[in-house]
């Protein structure tokens, strides 16, 4: 006999539930975010939201005295669905006389890698791609110095899209291991500004604070309020001249469930807000295994670890992250390792800490390059053999063990709850 947990997989291929089954004398708890089902909404809902635009008019009346116009959009490592959003937006500048050879679309890639064709098709629609140049931005080429933050982070942008006097960007809110939550200022800073800047933001100009943090006790990261590169990507997206940000969150099937719309800082501050509520998952902290679940961000693995790690009881247990992309894992310039001796500047080895009995990665399109991410490449175990994953767990953990599951590891994070 068996019990079966059902999980979201594949995402931007063919998405759908698949079943996950585990031995029915195990204990098995799912932690599921507070917005887990909330439906999603319809087009006249979206269309909503985007017609009463927060602190500005209504783009159709804004973009009159506009001459070029750029939409810019996150990349695959997020399943915002932008198609849903712009035949909305394209619509506003028709009728405020837009013409198509005065509107572009630039991938927000930061120092990810560039869209395909397919990718560009999935994200913002084959029509946009057949009738609308959409292009990568790219940050080792033709940036625009914009100034220094009051961070002193030294910033430069994206020349095309500085040379655009209406500036739309459309991308997804979630939780983020860096800046706290996703979406926002994000949208510019790093996604569109070049690797010197991003460096300087995401490194230098924050080192003191990072450290501050870690002597303090406290990680540098998952800080949602009072994080200062938060506030420093949102003052680049300001200098940047941002006319109009569009933020979306998702349920647990990545289905768009809330569209804010409107001036920069309102629509991030009444995103964030929201968002607050909407991921938040209780860390009871007593799993002997965590199943942690990367869905939306499958080609950032790393991004599920910490939840893992932190669900577990204090004396250890064991770590399955399940992460299957079919299109592999996004390549990152600055923190990924390209071989043997190189890495980019930013890289770090994962650790896994002592009490952790067993590290395993469920990847049904598994690379031998993952573990050399780690620390200690040794104690990764990377299967696309889920009845390996539990031959190894029951030699550790008995009848009666606590499994914690969570469906949605990359897009969530613990507010209190468990045991002191």
């Amino acid at each position: 006999m068996s019990q079966t947990v059902r999980l979201p997989q594949y995402v931007w291929f063919n998405e759908k539930v698949v079943d996950f089954t585990f031995p029915d004398d195990w204990q098995i708890t799912e932690h599921r975010i507070a917005g887990y089902d909330k439906p999603a909404l319809s087009d006249d809902e979206i269309k909503a939201a985007l017609d009463s635009p927060m602190g500005m008019p209504p783009l159709h009346e804004l973009a009159k005295a506009r001459h070029e116009a750029v939409i810019i959009f996150d990349d695959m490592t997020r399943n915002t669905k932008v198609y849903e959003i712009i035949p909305h937006i394209l619509k506003d500048l028709a009728d405020a006389g837009f013409t198509k050879d005065r509107i572009r679309f630039i991938a927000a890639l930061g120092n990810h890698q560039a869209l395909d064709w397919t990718s560009m098709a999935k994200k913002v629609g084959a029509d946009t791609v057949a009738n609308y140049p959409v292009y990568n931005h790219c940050p080792f080429l033709n940036c625009t110095d914009i100034g220094t933050s009051s961070y002193m982070t030294k910033v430069s942008v994206n020349s095309e899209v500085m040379k655009c006097d209406l500036k739309i960007a459309i991308g997804q809110v979630v939780p983020h291991g860096i800046v706290g939550l996703s979406g926002g200022g994000k949208i510019i800073m790093p996604g569109v500004s070049s690797y010197e800047s991003i460096r300087s933001h995401h490194t230098v100009t924050h080192q003191q604070w990072q450290m501050g943090n870690r002597g303090g006790g406290m990680s540098p990261y998952d800080t949602l309020d009072g994080n200062p590169l938060h506030t420093d990507a949102l003052e680049i997206a300001g200098m940047a001249g941002l006319d109009m940000l569009i933020n979306t969150l998702v349920n647990s099937r990545g289905e768009t469930v809330k569209v804010f719309a409107g001036a920069l800082e309102p629509t991030c501050h009444a995103a964030y807000d929201e968002a607050k509520k909407h991921y938040a998952v209780v860390n009871t902290r007593d799993a002997d295994i965590a199943i942690v679940n990367n869905f939306i961000k499958a080609s950032e693995f790393m991004v599920a670890i910490k939840p893992g790690m932190q669900a577990l009881k204090p004396e250890g247990g064991s770590v399955v992250l399940i992460s299957s992309s079919p299109s592999g894992q996004v390549i990152h310039y600055m923190y990924d390792n390209f071989g043997k001796f190189i890495a980019g500047d930013a890289y770090f080895g994962i650790e896994i800490p002592p009490h952790i009995k067993n590290f395993i990665i469920y990847n049904e399109f598994p690379e031998a390059k993952i573990p050399y991410r780690f620390k200690n490449p040794e104690q990764v175990i990377q299967t696309n053999n889920w009845n390996e994953v539990i031959t190894i767990l029951q030699k550790d953990h008995r009848p009666g063990s606590r499994i914690s599951v969570f469906p949605n590891a990359d897009t969530q994070y613990f507010i209190p709850g468990g045991p002191e």
